[in-house]
């Protein structure tokens, strides 16, 4: 069971705000949509949250069956799935994700072969990723974060470059994957995010 408590977090970069006063409460089971125009911060306030960006005021907690986690350990909580991050593109899709999950435990144990039938990716185990269209990455993308077995799911824009059918993928991997997980959603799109619970506009912030 994690917990999320943000206090009055605030991130600037030289003089100019990109957030303050914000404050949150998830638990496990919640959903968060974060949005806002493009350079609000979305992406800014995901990364804080992951612990990658810190923040210029305010604090964020981490709680794990109410036991704090310290900052230098929540990324053992969490996935991310976003634009930003790059695949190791001359691995194989076999090797990426046995790779991945050399690292985090695979939900609900589902094997390499389980999790490319589940990306529709079977047919591509043995091509490196290089070679994959900019959809099939994003798919790739999606599962080795939903497929984690972590408590905390991050999700930066999550169906650019998706088709019509990734679409729709997309929204049936989260409701068939996400439950009982804190999911937070940057996005611009009311299809990415329409189930969340729970939103918040970067503008409101400023």
């Amino acid at each position: 069971m994690l917990a999320i408590r943000v206090q009055e977090a605030a991130k600037r970069f030289q003089y100019e705000w990109i957030f303050r006063n914000l404050n949150l409460e998830l638990s496990s089971g919640d959903s968060l949509a974060i949005t806002g125009g493009n350079g609000s911060g979305k992406s800014t306030l995901l990364k804080c949250l992951s612990g990658a960006v810190p923040l210029s005021g305010g604090k964020i907690f981490f709680e794990l069956d109410h036991a704090l986690v310290p900052e230098s350990h929540w990324y053992t909580s969490l996935s991310l799935a976003a634009p930003y991050l790059e695949l190791p593109e001359e691995f194989t899709l076999q090797e990426v994700i046995e790779f991945h999950f050399k690292f985090k435990q695979s939900l609900s144990k589902l094997s390499s072969q389980e999790i490319m039938e589940i990306l529709y990716l079977e047919n591509h185990q043995n091509k490196p990723v290089s070679q994959f269209s900019s959809g099939m990455k994003q798919r790739l993308k999606l599962g080795l974060a939903v497929f984690s077995e972590v408590p905390l799911i991050l999700l930066d824009e999550p169906t650019s470059n998706l088709d019509k059918r990734g679409i729709a993928w997309y929204q049936h991997l989260l409701e068939a994957y996400s439950k009982d997980r804190i999911l937070i959603i940057c996005s611009n799109e009311p299809r990415e995010y329409e189930f969340c619970l729970q939103k918040i506009a970067m503008e409101d912030y400023k």
